[in-house]
């Protein structure tokens, strides 16, 4: 059973800035006739739609006993303390309270995030922040395969 899998999916105005580029090369290109202007609109707008798309596939997972934060596995048996983080909270830890050293998921358009501490003494990452619409229940998953394991 996978206890937790969220996509932090792009925000709808975002597919409809990506609609607009596709506009704006398509009048570019209007001066250079019909084909040209039709190949801008098209052209712009999907090329755009790709970069939507591949930023906001990004998965946050709790599978396999490992915490699963985009390209980043971390088991569970090397994490610590999690942290729910509220809009501001999440703010902070984004801004001044950042290590450079941590391992950062994070969308800006999602206001709500999770720190959990990285226990590993090999690793010198200090933590790792997700962003996730509902921290907690990341948290409450994490929390039910460390229970698991033990």
């Amino acid at each position: 059973m996978q206890p937790y899998d969220e996509r932090l999916t792009a925000p709808r105005s975002w597919w409809f800035i990506a609609l607009m580029a596709g506009v704006a090369m398509g009048l570019i290109m209007l001066p250079f006739g019909t084909l040209p202007m039709l190949g801008g609109l098209i052209g712009g707008a999907a090329l755009t739609a790709v970069g939507v798309s591949s930023y906001g596939s990004a998965r946050v997972r709790v599978v396999a006993g490992s915490l699963v934060a985009g390209e980043a596995k971390v088991p569970v048996s090397a994490l610590g303390a999690t942290e729910v983080l509220d809009a501001e909270e999440a703010r902070a830890w984004r801004t001044y309270k950042a290590d450079p050293r941590a391992f950062m998921l994070l969308r800006s358009y999602i206001p709500t995030a999770l720190r959990v501490e990285v226990t590993d003494p090999r690793d010198p990452t200090p933590y790792v922040y997700v962003s996730t619409r509902n921290p907690e229940a990341l948290a409450a998953a994490l929390a039910a395969v460390r229970s698991d394991a033990s």
